[in-house]
């Protein structure tokens, strides 16, 4: 009963979220497996830290697949780039259950996150008011 809760918990947040509270849910979400992971991967636990891998890249990949090119061409580059790098580093981790490549998933995703955790509440505050006038 509890999971059902949360599920439906999840999908109501999901379709009433914009999409900037959304993508920082994603980052929010892939920091956290990817923490996980890191612990899983030091008790010598590899099938957890596998499976919170598999979520981390999945969120990954959304985030390189969502990318739109029409709309910043230059922008969305350097971050195919970015996010190709942390696919490239949490699939080493799992092959080798070493924690050092997310380290470094954390070091180049850590201003990405913290830009967006800036720029949503900034981007929802002038359409707000903009909407006002």
């Amino acid at each position: 009963m509890l999971e059902t809760a949360a599920n439906r918990y999840t999908q109501i947040r999901n379709a009433t979220s914009t999409p900037g509270e959304l993508l920082l849910a994603l980052y929010d979400g892939l920091f956290r497996f990817v923490n996980g992971a890191k612990i899983a991967i030091e008790k010598k636990d590899l099938r957890v830290a596998r499976e919170l891998l598999s979520k981390a890249y999945a969120i990954t990949s959304e985030l390189y697949i969502a990318l739109d090119h029409d709309v910043a061409p230059e922008l969305c580059q350097q971050l195919e780039g970015v996010y190709g790098f942390a696919m490239d580093r949490i699939t080493l981790a799992s092959r080798k259950g070493e924690t050092a490549p997310l380290d470094e998933v954390i070091r180049v995703l850590t201003p990405l996150r913290e830009a967006w955790q800036v720029a949503v509440p900034q981007a929802q505050r002038e359409l707000a008011e903009a909407g006002q006038r």
